[in-house]
């Protein structure tokens, strides 16, 4: 799995022999089942993820106890709950496994280590990320002011394979309608 995250990050600069060893000695290879939880909210998120293979969910749970999912990430994506990683504060989201997620982990204080031992490598790791953060706003600004079967239609579109990937009830906490509504809009897509 490491040389996922290598070949990764690659496509944006070249790594040396010596900081791609850095880089796999530093991540360490975990697994997760659909629905697993990989940072609860409530705490601090000291972990990034890069997702090797499989869909995680940012999400949070409303005060009515419903799970609402802010957004998907699938492979090649790094994820962690950004201003709490950043700024050592509790979360109000959590990170779950959408689908059997395989994933590379490493825990800020190796990171900050590995940013010392590698330079440029904390540039690169903030372009990415805010460029997906800006991906992620732009895919969920698209389902503004759109009713439940055109915001369904507009994911189907954008997000076909994670439609494929994940329950039906996190796409529609996502979307914001019930799932009792998206298996009807479902329905009567076929």
């Amino acid at each position: 799995m490491p040389n996922r995250l290598i070949t990764f990050l690659q496509q944006h600069r070249f790594l040396n022999q010596q900081e791609q060893e850095l880089i796999n000695d530093a991540f360490e290879p975990r697994f997760y089942k659909e629905g697993d939880p990989l940072f609860k909210d409530g705490h601090i998120c000291r972990e990034l993820f890069f997702i090797c293979n499989g869909v995680l969910r940012i999400m949070v749970t409303n005060k009515k106890g419903v799970e609402l999912t802010h957004f998907f990430l699938k492979e090649d994506s790094f994820c962690t709950i950004l201003y709490s990683f950043n700024n050592e504060m509790p979360a109000d989201e959590g990170i779950q496994a959408a689908c059997d997620t395989e994933v590379l982990v490493i825990t800020k204080t190796k990171l900050l280590a590995l940013y010392q031992q590698i330079p440029g490598l904390k540039e690169l790791i903030d372009q990415i990320t805010q460029q997906k953060l800006m991906d992620k706003i732009k895919i969920r600004n698209a389902y503004l002011g759109e009713d439940s079967e055109t915001r369904y239609h507009l994911f189907m579109q954008q997000q076909p394979d994670i439609v494929r990937r994940v329950p039906l009830k996190d796409i529609a906490g996502y979307l914001g309608i019930t799932p009792q509504s998206l298996s009807r809009i479902r329905k009567n897509t076929k």
